[in-house]
């Protein structure tokens, strides 16, 4: 095992220089939480996909591929679907915004006062979610490697957090970039590989119809089933439908709020749809075929949920020799990548939303930009550390299996949070309490359903708590419609204003000027290139000649990235632009 340590070695202390290097571009917060808004498109495009994935897409999902085969790409249906709608005018309207952070433009559409319970409600369930993410992600290296979970996590956290903390979001998305390419590279590379060890594209589909695995592998499962009726009808229209909430209410403006302008924000969301397209063909190939070869192997394992480490199972079955660090590395990609988008996100609302309030209040005096660059570094620290304890927390306790706790938070919080501003968004006129209606009818039931399951022992599925909570909500929706024209004259301008603000173009040079197109690539492409040097050491690794082909096509893989990188950003220095 000494090569996958130092495999993994290498690519922290890569991570880490990659922030550093990067930090070179923050100049004030602006830089810093959204990249001054000079992001190009296939850098945001690329983090934002990043940003949307995690080891828990190996694990927690690769789970239920293992054991329901591909009725959860109805998650990645919507998510898909949530990218087509941004490339058509959502990801155009939210940078035309021209806010800072997602709770900007919260506050550009409903008030001061929502903003801030916004703030208070996303501090307060963001950092669980990356928990459940640095979870999973230290679920997986400890079946690979054996090491302790709790020590996992913490090293995981902590290296995470330093290079957020020096790079903001400049590093986060650079590193995205960096990290999304070995991802890739290896995930593809186990997908072949997993086909070509059960004999092909038709070999895989014909287990679909072998009577050991014909009914679990259908795509719509009947009610008992499986626990909870997950997976059948009303599972995949009720997760569909809050999985699509999430990617498309007014908070995750944030994602594109990095980008030039809007023809460089649609761009950016055509480019993470491909991205999320091919993820979804290749990412749950592997669990299934350890389903169809190694179910024994894997319901041996020694841990509580063993089908989360299938993934795991069926890469080190088919990897070559010395290719499993790399692998590992990519897990660490799609985690970290969740984790520092999440942190730098969060420490702009703090220090953008949340802080501003406070001094108002007080009186206190703005800070400069070099103070203000200060506490962002600052905070991103001190959310690391929070983020770290509740994952310690989480792998410790036996009420959650992992796929279950991301499921129930989303349909718990998530849903109520983001129904109000997908509904703002869709109703240019709403009461005044409007938004305080429709996040109440929708929570209304879910507290119901807590409280049902504590009271009276009753079982909430994922889809019934779901489902009530959509039609609350869609309700109270109902209920502002006949008194949307009914608000204050001050309500009225600032709406007014909003929509017609989402709907002006961005001139860049004008508004922000100051283009580092090529700078970014460069950089990058140099980065990628050196990560493909190092990649050819494992050619003198022993193994045979296909598996040596195999590392081969991942070195070209990463070296053709770069070099394409770097040539094209070479050249936009060349031209002036």
């Amino acid at each position: 095992m000494t090569i996958e340590y130092l495999t993994l070695a290498a690519y922290f202390v890569i991570l880490l220089v990659v922030g550093v290097v990067f930090a070179r571009l923050n100049q004030g917060m602006s830089d810093f939480v959204r990249g001054g808004a000079r992001g190009t498109w296939w850098m945001v495009g690329t983090s934002m996909l990043m940003a949307g994935i995690s080891a828990f897409t190996f694990t927690g999902n690769g789970s239920a591929a293992y054991e329901a085969g591909p009725t959860l790409l109805a998650i990645y249906a919507a998510n898909i679907l949530g990218f087509v709608l941004g490339g058509l005018f959502l990801a155009k309207w939210y940078r035309q915004t021209r806010a800072y952070t997602a709770a900007d433009v919260i506050r550009q559409r409903f008030g001061p006062v929502v903003e801030q319970f916004n703030v208070v409600s996303l501090l307060l369930t963001m950092p669980f979610q990356a928990a459940i993410q640095l979870w999973a992600l230290g679920t997986f290296v400890t079946a690979v490697f054996g090491f302790p979970l709790a020590t996992t996590i913490v090293v995981i956290g902590l290296i995470t957090v330093t290079y957020s903390a020096f790079g903001g979001m400049w590093g986060v998305m650079a590193t995205d970039v960096v990290q999304g390419i070995i991802m890739f590279g290896m995930t593809v590379l186990v997908a072949v590989l997993c086909l070509v060890e059960i004999g092909g594209v038709g070999a895989f589909f014909s287990y679909f119809s072998d009577p050991r695995y014909a009914e679990a592998f259908r795509f719509v499962k009947e009610p008992g089933q499986f626990a909870q009726d997950k997976f059948t009808w009303s599972w995949i229209i009720v997760i569909f439908v809050m999985q699509l909430l999430t990617q498309i209410n007014l908070s995750t403006a944030t994602k594109y709020l990095a980008v030039k302008d809007g023809r460089e924000a649609s761009r950016a969301a055509w480019w993470a749809m491909g991205l999320m397209i091919v993820g979804s063909l290749v990412w749950f190939l592997p669990p299934m075929v350890a389903r169809f070869l190694y179910e024994a192997e894997v319901n041996g394992l020694g841990i509580s949920d063993p089908s989360t480490a299938a993934y795991a199972v069926a890469a080190q079955h088919v990897l070559p020799n010395g290719l499993m660090g790399v692998m590992i590395a990519a897990m660490f990609s799609a985690t970290m990548s969740s984790m520092d988008m999440g942190l730098s996100n969060q420490t702009g609302i703090i220090v953008r939303n949340l802080l501003p309030a406070w001094r108002r209040w007080r009186g206190a005096a703005e800070p400069d930009e070099t103070q203000q660059l200060l506490l962002c570094r600052s905070i991103t620290a001190g959310l690391g550390a929070l983020i770290i304890a509740a994952s310690v927390t989480l792998a410790f306790q036996d009420k959650f299996v992992m796929f279950d706790a991301f499921i129930l938070l989303a349909s718990v919080i998530g849903t109520p949070l983001g129904l109000p501003l997908i509904m703002g968004l869709i109703l240019r006129r709403l009461p005044s309490w409007g938004y305080v209606a429709i996040f109440l009818g929708s929570l209304l039931p879910s507290l119901w359903s807590l409280l049902d399951e504590r009271l009276n022992g009753a079982v909430w599925t994922a889809q019934e708590r779901g489902g009530w909570v959509l039609a609350g909500g869609l309700a109270a929706t109902l209920l502002c419609v006949p008194f949307r024209q009914r608000g204050s004259a001050v309500q009225r301008a600032r709406e007014d204003e909003f929509f017609t603000q989402m709907e002006t173009p961005v001139d860049f040079e004008k508004e922000i000027g100051g283009s580092l197109d090529g700078r970014q690539a460069v950089l990058t492409g140099r980065i990628l290139c050196v990560l493909a040097g190092l990649l050819l050491f494992f050619l003198l690794v022993p193994n045979d000649t296909a598996a040596r082909w195999a590392i081969a096509g991942l070195i070209a893989f990463v070296g053709v990235a770069g070099g394409l990188l770097w040539w094209g950003g070479a050249r936009h220095t060349r031209m002036g632009r």
